[in-house]
């Protein structure tokens, strides 16, 4: 075995730890940060679609910072951004006695949080062989998931049986992060064999641009106001959140890794038609369910979607492989990704500030209606992705 084949599998090991570190900090984050917004802060559905303005924002200006940061390694990126992510956490359990302070903490974790995404996907590519990037990626995102049970595990115990705060559960995921942090902080320092530009646009990348505007729409819709139906319309506790996570977390180890292959074997055209096809279903049960069944089959097919909506994210993994095989330079991969993370931004910023004004003029089955629609045209644009992917030809960019 060689050195270098030694130290490539050494890196992918300490992201691997970086992926359970973070998976854990995911259990122990998602289930309460809603929950902590109505309960702490008493805010209405307007507001709290606001709110994301501010809390999305970072990931717009996502290109410009990792422009300012081209002279740094991505693995230095990711160190960065994991402890501006760690920092907020320590706000929110430490001191987030108003609004105005906890849009503040916010910020801080927007920035970290979309840096680290833009930058992680890059290092997990660059350490896989060709061929196998669906694979290595997929393995990735479930030790991520499995990981997560831990964190969702304690959210449950911890707030039904054992009196847990808020406050104790932001502590313990930025300490999570903190130790992804020191993993990120131990691998090689590898730059480029070219230099990269700060900032890349590509109208060969047209298409991975646009997929990422649709994305960012529908996820920012779920993200926002999929927890928010479940809270406001069924009054559920962030214990309820934590055994969704638990189930959607289950599925999503074998999922994951699975999605992986399949993208490899199946070619990302198929994954992400059929992904928008089971959106369209998922958007339009999540918006009337609660006019076709009675109280409580309605609330079981809103589990059963918020469950699904969960998996169907690992499926933006489908969107950075396709650009990896269509890279026209090797070096425009990480800054190709801060853009796709811009411009998903640039959409999920005012999505929900609209959302939460819909919802309050209108009603919440129009926002998942526009959602709906949404997922529809993604469908149409995922036909556009070329068949068979070249993947030799991505191959011998690369080695080049």
């Amino acid at each position: 075995m060689t050195n270098q084949l030694k130290s490539v599998r050494r890196d992918f090991t300490l992201l691997l730890l970086a992926s359970i570190c973070t998976g854990i900090y995911g259990g122990l984050y998602d289930p309460i940060f809603n929950n902590f917004l109505s309960d702490t802060y008493q805010i209405g559905e307007a507001l709290r679609g606001a709110l994301e303005f501010p809390r999305e924002l970072p990931g717009f200006l996502t290109v410009f910072i990792s422009g300012l940061l081209i002279a740094l390694p991505d693995t230095r990126i990711a160190f960065l951004a994991l402890l501006a992510l760690a920092a907020s956490l320590f706000g929110f359990g430490l001191w987030a006695p108003g609004l105005g302070v906890a849009v503040f903490w916010m910020l801080t974790w927007s920035v970290g949080a979309h840096l680290y995404m833009a930058v992680y996907n890059s290092i997990g590519m660059n350490l896989a062989e060709p061929g196998q990037t669906g694979q290595r990626m997929g393995l990735l995102g479930s030790a991520n998931t499995t990981a997560s049970l831990l964190g969702y595990l304690l959210i449950w115990w911890g707030f039904k049986y054992a009196g847990m705060t808020y406050q104790a559960s932001f502590l313990l995921a930025g300490s999570a992060v903190l130790a992804a942090a020191v993993c990120l902080l131990l691998m090689r320092p590898l730059r480029p064999a070219k230099p990269r530009r700060a900032f890349v646009y590509r109208r060969e990348y047209r298409l991975y641009y646009l997929l990422s505007v649709l994305f960012g729409a529908r996820k920012q819709i779920f993200l926002t106001f999929g927890p928010w139906v479940l809270i406001k319309l069924f009054h559920q506790p962030a214990a309820t959140f934590a055994v969704l996570g638990l189930v959607g977390t289950v599925l999503g180890i074998f999922f994951r890794y699975a999605l992986g292959i399949a993208i490899d074997r199946l070619g990302e055209r198929k994954i992400i038609f059929w992904e928008s096809v089971l959106l369209v279903v998922i958007c339009l049960s999540y918006g009337f369910a609660r006019f076709i069944f009675p109280a409580g089959t309605a609330l079981q097919v809103i589990y059963a979607c918020f469950i699904a909506d969960q998996l169907l994210f690992a499926c933006l993994l489908a969107r950075s492989t396709y650009l990896h095989k269509i890279l026209q330079k090797p070096e425009d991969l990480t800054p190709t990704l801060a853009m796709g993370v811009s411009v998903d931004h640039a959409v999920s910023m005012s999505v929900p500030v609209l959302g939460g004004l819909l919802w309050e003029a209108a009603g919440f089955q129009y926002v998942f209606l526009v959602a709906a629609l949404i997922a529809m045209v993604n469908c149409a644009v995922a036909l556009y992705i070329p068949a068979h992917a070249p993947i030799k030809q991505a191959a011998a960019r690369a080695a080049n």
